[in-house]
């Protein structure tokens, strides 16, 4: 087995299974003499590229607050649409009678 021209090798799947390496597993490495051990990581990140996109969106949510708009008004707001109290009889743009 090599190691590529970025550091990188591959660990064989037996030997992934067999300590428990999913994909996403943090691990570390130790020197033991000149051996070096591949171990998971005793001190969990919480921040992987995954936890960043969710808490990225839950912040967002946040800032972004809702607005105290119904549905409808919001339709009527990007479609173009009369807003239902204020119909007289007539018809959306779709052909449909709101």
């Amino acid at each position: 087995m090599r190691i590529t021209s970025k550091g990188q090798v591959t660990i064989p799947i037996a030997i992934r299974e067999k300590a428990g390496f999913l994909p996403s597993t943090e691990v570390e490495f130790l020197m033991e003499g000149s051996a070096v051990k591949i171990v998971k990581a005793t001190a969990h990140k919480d921040i992987s590229r995954g936890n960043d996109i969710v808490n990225y969106f839950k912040e967002g949510r946040k800032r972004w607050k809702t607005t105290a708009m119904s549905a409808d008004e919001i339709m009527a707001l990007t479609r173009d649409w009369d807003m239902p109290e204020k119909r007289t009889g007539q018809t959306r743009p779709d052909g449909k009678n709101g």
